[in-house]
């Protein structure tokens, strides 16, 4: 892959909200339900989970060959767009414009408007045709036009875009409506250009109506509103990959840390087979509903030469208000699962030693000394009605400690 030159180093870094979870991930179910036009690449790239590519020297019918969406160069009035349903209903704390590869010809500038829409209003918007070298025709447009999308929600106003440089690439943009669930979007680009991806970050609300108190469900998952809030290390992967509802397909669809530098020089285990380590990696979580949790999972596939010796799992009940502190052991911490030995690319269930200790808004995975982890599920039934206060997924988020 070709790399693209660099402009002058930014020193930026990425914003809190960039921790949560991708709501318009292609695997996660986000959908392109409408686009304007799809010339020169069609509008389902921007969902992609992969990072854009670059291909030397490749051509299609339609001109240079480009891993994003990228519209023809306008010669009518008005700007193009197009519609996404998200993955799963969310709030949405903010964005990255990523235009990566795209740098004579990244759109200039960008908003993004959202929507809670009904069944009946989602099917007002015609079949859609994904096809390079294509455009909206008349007839689409009119009835796409009955949604009058372009008075949805402004979450994002028209703010600048940047060349798709290694070090311009990405506008991180946060929302103006940070705690209000929408369904679906609209990405507004002025007027034409090309962008690689968008990553819609924020957190699923799960509709408490349907939420029965005796059914077992993942209280962690990214689809019943679960998110990493904090974690100790993510060298290789990040820890919100563990809380995916779809199966992993490689390492680096996992939690990975870089390898300890404080591990004894000779490993020796105590009785019970753990190694004896001083040190260990942890990843915070708050449940998408608090609950009490009958059953943990943890996965290790993909990780052979690279799994943790050993983790345990701790939870609480606090407030929004009252983030625990992941790093420290002791109150409000307890024990759901003590520390259990783990074994390379295998499913490890461990229902039978969990242990009850109430309802549990948060728990923290802690493994030892470090490794690959692929998933984890807190399985439980829900308590909604203890729910505390919603707050924005960017205000309960964490710094990384």
């Amino acid at each position: 892959m070709a790399l693209r030159p660099s402009q002058i180093a930014t020193g930026e870094s990425r914003p809190r909200f960039a921790e949560l979870n991708n709501l318009a991930s292609e695997k996660l179910g986000a959908r392109i339900l409408f686009a304007t036009d799809d010339w020169f690449a069609v509008a389902e790239n921007l969902l992609k989970d992969s990072e854009a590519e670059w291909r030397e020297g490749e051509f299609t019918k339609c001109g240079k060959w480009m891993d994003g969406w990228e519209t023809r160069r306008k010669r009518k009035p008005g700007h193009d767009w197009c519609i996404i349903k998200l993955g799963v209903a969310g709030e949405v704390a903010g964005v990255d414009v990523d235009t990566s590869f795209f740098t004579g010809n990244y759109v200039p500038r960008v908003s993004l408007q959202a929507a809670t829409l009904t069944k009946e209003e989602e099917n007002l918007i015609p079949k859609r045709k994904s096809e390079m070298g294509s455009e909206a025709l008349e007839k689409d447009l009119v009835a796409v036009a009955r949604l009058g999308s372009e008075k949805w929600q402004t979450i994002i106003p028209i703010t600048e875009a940047r060349p798709g440089y290694r070090d311009t690439c990405h506008t991180f943009l946060p929302s103006l409506c940070a705690s209000t669930r929408y369904t679906h979007l609209r990405l507004n680009v002025y007027p034409d250009g090309g962008i690689a991806r968008l990553r819609v970050f924020g957190r699923a609300l799960a509709d408490v109506s349907q939420v029965s108190p005796s059914k077992v469900m993942d209280l962690v998952s990214l689809r019943n509103g679960g998110v990493c809030l904090a974690y100790s290390d993510a060298h290789y992967g990040h820890p919100r990959n563990l809380i995916s509802p779809w199966a992993p397909v490689n390492m680096a669809d996992g939690w990975e840390t870089a390898r300890r530098l404080d591990r004894p020089s000779i490993l020796k285990e105590g009785a019970d087979g753990v190694l004896q380590v001083a040190g260990w990696e942890w990843a915070l979580f708050k449940l998408g509903l608090p609950g009490t949790v009958k059953g943990l999972e943890v996965d290790t596939y993909f990780f052979k030469g690279n799994f943790p010796d050993s983790c345990r799992v701790d939870g609480c009940f606090v407030s929004d208000e009252e983030v625990p502190d992941p790093a420290l052991d002791g109150a409000p911490w307890l024990p759901i699962l003590p520390s259990q030995k783990l074994k390379p690319n295998a499913h490890h269930d461990f229902s039978k030693k969990v242990r009850d200790i109430g309802v549990v808004s948060h728990v923290r995975l802690v493994m030892a000394p470090d490794g690959g982890i692929s998933r984890l599920k807190v399985l439980g039934t829900a308590n909604p009605s203890v729910c505390s206060a919603s707050s924005s997924p960017s205000s309960v988020l964490i710094s990384k400690l």
